[in-house]
């Protein structure tokens, strides 16, 4: 098993988002995360302003290309916002002011900076008019995934139809109370077949019991599992930043808000995906296989 993990935004005190990284801090992140048995991994960058995001993925780019083995562990960039649902719950730990509607330019510009390395955004389908940018993405060999959303059924299916092919972290980045029936949650599970789905298995993003339905209905054909790990990780409880923005991790190593009102990002390693699955989930090593290793490479590779 060699996993790939999607979406990381920082690792063992090293902040990808922030505007401090260094050779130093950037090689302590990729070997602990080798440490702790990751492959490879999309270094992940949350909504800003497009100069700042443009500013942080270009330091990434020049730091990894210095090292050897930032330039193994580090196969390419995810591009998580800032064309994302503004609306509160929706919006998760990103910070409206900087939301904006997806636009060919802005995105240009993003990929421009990521010098090649682009491989997967995240938007919201209901907030790229006509999906032209989620085309426009994709004829670029970038692999597009709705996260952060509230697309209805139509607009996601519309998406798809222009090669929209995932979702991130399904059963986050939406509020907490929703339509018990027609909510977003239900209308990606209901286009598992057309979607890779992208889950948390932390416990605490999605409980257990609640993942494990989900899987048994859906299968592990199209399922992946990322850890959507901040700077935190790794390093318990206190407080952290991701971005500029405050993190309390508490004596459950669960990143929240200091107010407590939402999750941000997670302290979840692979190590512990492996424990979760096999104690929570029932899950074999060969199943593991397929949804950290095998589904994410086909997943952008496709």
């Amino acid at each position: 098993m060699k996993p790939f993990d999607l979406q990381v935004n920082g690792y063992a005190g090293t902040d990808f988002n922030g505007d401090n990284l260094t050779a130093e801090s950037l090689h302590h992140a990729c070997e602990a995360l080798a440490e702790d048995g990751c492959e490879s991994i999309l270094a992940t960058f949350i909504t800003d302003q497009i100069p700042t995001l443009e500013r942080r993925i270009g330091r990434l780019v020049e730091l990894r290309e210095q090292d050897d083995l930032a330039r193994r562990m580090i196969t390419g960039i995810h591009i998580e916002g800032p064309f994302i649902n503004p609306i509160k719950g929706y919006v998760g730990a990103h910070p409206p002011a900087a939301v904006k509607p997806a636009n060919v330019d802005d995105a240009q510009r993003l990929l421009a900076a990521c010098a090649g390395l682009a491989k997967l955004v995240t938007l919201a389908p209901e907030h790229d008019e006509g999906s032209k940018t989620t085309s426009f993405l994709v004829s670029q060999g970038v692999t597009v995934a709705a996260g952060h959303c509230d697309p209805s059924l139509d607009q996601l299916r519309a998406a798809c139809d222009a090669g929209l092919s995932m979702f991130t972290h399904l059963g986050n980045g939406c509020p907490i109370q929703m339509h018990r029936h027609d909510n977003i949650i239900q209308r990606a599970l209901s286009l598992h077949e057309r979607l890779w789905l992208c889950f948390i298995p932390d416990g605490v993003h999605v409980p257990f019991f609640v993942l494990k339905n989900w899987l048994a209905s859906i299968g592990l054909e199209r399922t992946i599992f990322v850890t959507d790990a901040i700077s935190a990780a790794r390093l318990g409880p206190g407080r952290y930043t991701l971005a500029g923005w405050d993190i309390l991790i508490g004596e459950d190593l669960v990143a929240r808000s200091p107010d407590g009102t939402h999750f941000v990002g997670s302290t979840v390693t692979v190590p512990r995906i492996k424990t979760n699955a096999y104690e929570q989930l029932g899950m074999t090593e060969r199943d593991l296989t397929r949804v950290l290793d095998v589904n994410p490479r086909k997943a952008i590779e496709s």
